[in-house]
């Protein structure tokens, strides 16, 4: 058996928390790969909707086991309160035997908080849009051989390891000017670590290989998108994990030989949160259209999205990439009344016309060449078959198809689990 990896084609959001819970029932594992909390992974089914940050998405779906694995970072205080409000709404993963952490993920102090909000308030106009989870900061720990990992909680001198650190980011906070009192949260930290030590930890490594080796199927679950990975985004204004199919390898201690499908995500748009390039950015009254349609603010953090056109450069970067075999097109309910759509289909950059995405699209604003295309007035929310769809969004999905010579397998019409469409 392969693992099978899901992720983001664009720069986040595109919908891969509702995807993997569609698809979860095939899998017998679901394991998270990289990021942290900084994202958003939103769920609606039966009436009810869920916000995941850490926890993978297949947790609904009763036979399939969690994994949150070696390339993710932790934090405990978020980690519980996520647990709690599970459990308050009749889900109990922990106690249910179906989700385990891997050893080697890294955890998140809540002096990296406090670095990533120094660090953001130094850079006045060229502030990357950070989340300040501490995020970054905790990865760069890892990358200096610093940090602290979840297995080192079962250590007896994981205090003294805490504290180590913590002087460590105390000095450099000096630096930065006066340290803010953290005790509460400090206090919270710990109080969360005793709440981690009950999830089950693994070397996940270990775990998804047997999973493989008992013939059992995987999927890999990516957070963020494509365009924010700290090789191959738009740098410096990108996450700080490969969000990319090689990224699964790592993050999950799989080999390249067994990645089987890549499912790659994007919108029938696309939106961008935070500083940084975005080619096909409507500042206009058509993005603020797109953005009170589509409900685009941050699942994490409530901020508004940055809206544009879809953006076929960028797209098909992402394809080469990560090697995607199929797609899911996810929010074309939104385009619903828009009489006419638009694509970018190359960009006018440093005096050429190209289809591809250059090096430094952050001094140099590539300019977007846009294609029309009639658009659908069609509600598509209550279609549940493909025969239901209108003719002109299959022939949306028909032209994007050719340009991007990847076939789109599934289409979400709306938020619900239900309002996903397996395409023929």
């Amino acid at each position: 058996m392969a693992v099978d990896v899901l992720l983001g084609l664009q720069w986040g959001d595109e919908g891969k928390g509702k995807i993997v819970d569609v698809l979860s029932p095939d899998y017998d594992l679901i394991a998270r790969f990289q990021g942290g909390p900084n994202a958003g992974h939103t769920l609606e089914f039966n009436g009810q909707k869920f916000v995941l940050n850490t926890i993978p998405s297949g947790i609904f779906n009763p036979k399939t086991m969690n994994l949150i694995g070696n390339g993710v970072v932790v934090d405990p205080i978020i980690l519980k309160r996520e647990l709690d409000g599970l459990k308050a709404r009749g889900f109990d993963p922990v106690a249910d035997k179906k989700m385990v952490i891997a050893r080697r993920a890294h955890l998140i102090l809540p002096t990296h908080q406090l670095l990533d909000a120094a660090s953001e308030s130094r850079m006045g106009l060229g502030k990357i849009g950070s989340t300040l989870k501490g995020i970054g900061p905790t990865y760069m720990d890892k990358t200096g051989r610093n940090g602290l990992r979840v297995g080192d909680t079962q250590l007896p001198d994981f205090k003294e390891r805490y504290q180590k650190l913590v002087n460590k980011h105390l000095s450099i906070l000096a630096y930065y000017g006066d340290v803010p009192d953290f005790s509460e949260k400090e206090q919270a930290f710990f109080e969360a670590i005793e709440a981690l030590k009950i999830i089950p930890q693994v070397d996940g490594e270990h775990f998804v290989n047997q999973y493989l080796q008992q013939g059992k199927k995987v999927l890999a679950e990516g957070a963020q998108g494509t365009m924010l990975d700290v090789d191959f985004g738009s740098y410096p204004f990108v996450t700080s994990s490969n969000t990319t199919t090689a990224g699964a390898c790592t993050g999950l201690g799989i080999a390249p030989k067994n990645i089987g499908k890549v499912i790659g995500i994007f919108k029938a748009y696309c939106t961008r949160v935070g500083g940084g390039p975005f080619p096909t950015e409507l500042e206009n009254e058509t993005g603020e259209k797109l953005r009170a349609i589509g409900h685009e603010f941050g699942a994490t953090t409530g901020r508004p999205r940055r809206c544009g056109w879809i953006d076929l450069p960028a797209l098909k970067y992402a394809i080469l990439l990560n090697g995607v075999s199929e797609m899911v097109m996810t929010k074309a309910d939104v385009l619903s009344g828009f009489d006419t759509i638009y694509a970018c289909t190359h960009y006018q950059y440093n005096g050429e016309t190209i289809d591809y995405m250059p090096y430094d699209i952050n001094a140099i604003t590539p300019i977007p060449v846009l294609e029309a295309i009639p658009g659908w007035n069609e509600d598509l929310t209550g279609i549940r078959a493909e025969s239901e769809i209108p003719t002109k969004l299959k022939n949306y999905i028909a032209y994007l198809e050719k340009h991007l010579e990847v076939p789109v397998r599934y289409l979400s019409v709306g938020p619900d689990r239900e309002q996903t469409l397996i395409l023929s």
